[in-house]
């Protein structure tokens, strides 16, 4: 049975698997972005945990969804504060790995007056040393899994599990280092790439030759490339099309993780069998209300605000028009 984009969650909720990013972050927010050295004064600032497996798993929750988060912090205060404020925002962390001498993730955040960010993060390698095994079993008590590419090893065990036990198995496709793309997406059901990552794959700054580009290149997957203010395109498995969605216009505050929330609205939309075209209506609307929020994924929004939303979209496509013919 499938659910609408504009309809509540279905009950009772789906459940999705995020695996990934686990992050200490202190977000500054100041009038403009640094051009060179010097001391620059922020007017506000906020401390979250967030990441992208993490900020995806919020996102499902306030979605309507059930967040399960895999990933790993150090045995330190930093640690326990990343576990207790996932943890108090629904997510399930049960399946958290605690790194004995291990320091967690921090990353340090400036986001300007007009929404975009300078990022400085710090990741012990020391995280991700030890891979726990993931079996079919596991897997199968989740509707769909999410894998992010900052522990590659650990998503590429859960990617094949979830084929094995035949659920969706979503790669966030964003930047990642070499090789890592191309490990992990074998594995993977469905693609979303980020503007950056799906340029520098496919050698082409032209978002809709990026798509046929990809889908030739991952033909067994879903192919998608976000591109923040510009919307967000896909390959149309049945027609052979590439599709455009225009963005919600509105006005950014803040754009940290707001890739993230589209993650995570996409997940949870696949596992409720939501159509291709109402999944990417959906998660397109949950980012961009998140944009209109300061705080990285504290923006994102609940289901209500977004089918409320979606009601009353207009839905607005390039000159060209919404479909392309892949070359």
């Amino acid at each position: 049975m499938t659910s609408s984009a504009i309809g509540p969650p279905p009950v009772p909720p789906r459940r999705v698997l995020c695996i990934g990013a686990a992050v200490l972050d202190t977000l500054f927010r100041v009038h403009s972005l640094p051009m060179g050295q010097g001391k620059i004064l922020p007017y506000e600032m906020l401390q979250v945990a967030e990441g992208m497996a993490s900020s995806a798993a919020f996102a499902v929750a306030r979605l309507g969804g059930h967040a399960s988060l895999w990933g790993a912090v150090g045995d330190d205060a930093t640690g326990e504060r990343i576990l207790s404020d996932l943890g108090d925002s629904g997510i399930d962390t049960s399946g958290m790995t605690v790194v004995q001498g291990a320091r967690s993730a921090i990353s340090t955040i400036l986001i300007d007056d007009e929404g975009e960010r300078l990022i400085v993060p710090f990741y012990d390698q020391r995280l991700h040393d030890t891979v726990r095994p993931v079996t079919e079993r596991e897997i199968s008590a989740f509707d769909a899994v999410l894998v992010d590419v900052r522990w590659p090893e650990l998503a590429l065990r859960a990617l094949v599990a979830a084929g094995k036990a035949g659920k969706p198995a979503i790669l966030d496709g964003d930047v990642a280092g070499e090789g890592v793309i191309e490990m992990l997406a074998p594995a993977a059901s469905h693609m979303v790439f980020s503007q950056p990552a799906a340029v520098r794959l496919a050698g082409t700054a032209d978002l809709v030759e990026s798509v046929g580009l990809l889908k030739r290149k991952f033909e067994h997957a879903f192919i998608s490339v976000t591109a923040g203010e510009n919307g967000s395109l896909w390959f149309d498995d049945q027609s052979g099309d590439i599709r455009h969605l225009a963005a919600p216009k509105v006005r950014a505050i803040d754009t940290l993780a707001a890739g993230d929330i589209f993650h995570g609205a996409f997940a949870l939309a696949i596992a409720e069998g939501m159509p291709i075209e109402e999944t990417m209506r959906l998660s397109s609307m949950a980012a961009a209300l998140k944009c209109q929020v300061f705080g990285g994924r504290i923006g994102a929004p609940t289901r209500a605000q977004v089918c409320d939303a979606l009601r009353d979209w207009k839905v607005r496509v390039f000159q060209e028009g919404e479909r392309y013919r892949a070359q």
